[in-house]
């Protein structure tokens, strides 16, 4: 049996792709996780007898050469990292230090342990930063012009996954998904907004508070996302990098409405400018057509089913700590 590394798989989007590849594939799967992640594996509940967890911390390299060389995994999803773009400009050594040292370590420790796996690197279409609106849709030969911190390291991941594929012939895929909707990531814009639309139906709270409203996206479910990634690594080429994202485009401030219209009750809202980022990425806009054509992926899920998911995942949470208050 082949066996899966996924690295970061406690969090959001790596437990969603455990899930996948559990109920999909006839893999044996492993997880690297902080010592911290390992005594709390919530979202890993359903699955957690298929999964064989690994006490690690990205930044230290022996930890990382000694999971490898124990594993010793065919598939690498590399998922781990600090994603929350507003926090880069507060803690922005930190974000840099941890998402690139984090890469870095583990792709010496995949070439010292003479480790033959391929290797998926989650990037992010902050890499494009502000794209100009004639290179919308955006294609992956778009400019390379990063505006934040965090795109600045996921850059530096870019770049490195390039370098050791050329210098050291690491199989490494390139996957930079744009905005996907996933109800296990708080800090996402639209599972921000429908956790605060079910606590104002709960009277856990009177107002919803947002930031930028004018972005455009394009937005998809979280469990296409994830299937997208064993897509890449089974069907895209080594070297390659790929966009992924949907074909459903709105603003910020449009997917916000659709949620009020659902909502139990009238949902007051207004700006938090804490939440305002000092510069913003307004335009993410992809063209989907080398993945699609690499690996034939289309979602399975349509927008308003993937939207009722989010706010139902939300509301049942939001119903169990009310329960839980009693």
């Amino acid at each position: 049996m082949k066996k899966a590394l996924i690295s970061g798989i406690t969090g959001s989007g790596g437990s969603y792709l455990a899930e996948y590849i559990a109920d999909n594939q006839d893999v044996e799967i492993h997880g690297i996780s902080r010592w911290h992640s390992t005594t709390s594996c919530k979202n890993l509940e359903r699955i957690q007898d298929k999964v064989q967890l690994h006490e690690c911390d990205l930044t230290d390299f022996s930890s990382v050469l000694s999971v490898l060389k124990e594993v010793e995994p065919d598939y690498i999803f590399h998922l781990a990292s600090h994603a929350n773009v507003r926090a880069s400009f507060d803690t922005p050594l930190s974000v840099m230090y941890n998402n690139i040292m984090g890469t870095a370590n583990l792709f010496e420790a995949i070439k010292h342990a003479k480790i033959d796996s391929i290797i998926q690197i989650c990037s992010t279409p902050e890499v494009y930063g502000q794209v100009d609106p004639k290179n919308i849709p955006i294609k992956e030969d778009c400019p390379i012009k990063p505006i934040n911190r965090y795109a600045v390291s996921k850059t530096t991941q870019d770049l490195l996954g390039q370098s050791y594929f050329k210098s050291d012939k690491i199989k490494v895929i390139t996957t930079r998904m744009f905005s996907y909707m996933n109800p296990r990531r708080k800090d996402l814009f639209s599972t921000s907004f429908a956790m605060q639309v079910a606590k104002i139906e709960n009277g856990l709270e009177k107002e919803l508070v947002h930031g930028n409203l004018d972005s455009t996206r394009t937005i998809i479910d979280v469990r296409d996302a994830m299937r997208s990634y064993w897509l890449a690594i089974e069907k895209g080429k080594p070297g390659e990098v790929y966009n992924i994202g949907g074909e459903k485009v709105l603003t910020i401030k449009e997917f916000l409405n659709i949620l009020k219209d659902l909502a139990y009750c009238e949902i007051p809202s207004r700006v938090e400018p804490k939440l305002l980022r000092p510069i913003d990425v307004t335009l993410q806009i992809p063209d989907t057509t080398k993945f699609r054509k690499a690996t034939r992926w289309e979602p399975e899920y349509t927008f308003e089913q993937s939207v009722n998911h989010l706010l139902e995942s939300c509301r049942k949470e939001i119903k169990k700590f009310s329960n839980s208050e009693k």
